[in-house]
Parts: structure tokens; C-alpha cells; sequence
């Protein structure tokens, strides 16, 4: 039996939400964007990865709230070889593009 507070929930739940995640560690160097791509588009997620000078990775993702969240906790654990000690994940309103895709370091 669906509650009427979570039958409300599910009626406002956007149906595209889009975030910037910023993962901190050993994450360069470890395969982490091609993991990122491969499991985004697994997701059906648009948007993009890219190393940062400072060490980081960043991404933006953007597709059905339920897979942004799986994303989120797989970003938590990252491919094999990373240590992720750290992951901010911020709502944005930027353009994911039509698809997800490796950027350039920044």
C-alpha cells in the first residue's frame, strides 16, 4: 500500500535530474573516466567526465533520478584500482549534451 507521502513524492519527482559530482582520491590514473563513460551510458545517462589538474574527476549527469542516484553510489566505489576518499555531488541546470562523453583535463 503506497502511503499518500509518497504518492505525493512520486508525482513531484522530476522526470531528468542533473548533477555535478566531484570525486576525490586516487582517481586518475585508474581508469575511472572510461569506467565513468561505460557505466553512465549503462544507466542511459547523458552528460561527461573529466580529469581536473587538482586530482579530481569531475562529471555532470542528467537522466532519470533513479539512475543519477545509482550513478552517485557507483561513483562511491569507482572502478578497481581507485581509492575514493571523497564525492560532492551538486544539482546543476548546465546542458548535459545528447549523450555522455570524456571531456579534455581542466
Amino acid at each position: 500500500m503506497t502511503t499518500p507521502k509518497a504518492a505525493a513524492q512520486d508525482s513531484t519527482q522530476p522526470s531528468t535530474k542533473t548533477v555535478r559530482a566531484v570525486i576525490k582520491g586516487q582517481v586518475q590514473g585508474v581508469f575511472y573516466r572510461n569506467w565513468t563513460v561505460e557505466n553512465a551510458t549503462q544507466l542511459g545517462l547523458k552528460g561527461w567526465v573529466r580529469n581536473k589538474r587538482d586530482g579530481t574527476v569531475e562529471a555532470l549527469f542528467s537522466g532519470n533520478p533513479d539512475a543519477v542516484q545509482e550513478m552517485e553510489q557507483r561513483c562511491r566505489r569507482g572502478p578497481p584500482a581507485a581509492v575514493v576518499t571523497g564525492l560532492g555531488v551538486f544539482p546543476s541546470s548546465d546542458d548535459p549534451g545528447s549523450r555522455f562523453e570524456l571531456k579534455p583535463t581542466v
